[in-house]
């Protein structure tokens, strides 16, 4: 599933975080009050982690 602008900008906070994520590790968690952070997903030598 990809993420596209429009399907970003419509979706609305809810009382708790929550990822939209696409299927290769990007996401942005929408908190509560409405703002949106950007993370990366990935893996390197077998460890998992995300950048901002």
């Amino acid at each position: 599933m990809s993420l596209t602008d429009s399907k970003i900008r419509v979706t609305k906070p809810s009382a708790t975080p929550f990822k939209l994520t696409d299927s290769q590790g990007l996401y942005p968690l929408i908190n509560p009050g409405g703002s949106r952070l950007w993370y990366l997903k990935y893996r390197f030598n077998g460890k998992e982690s995300r950048i901002t």
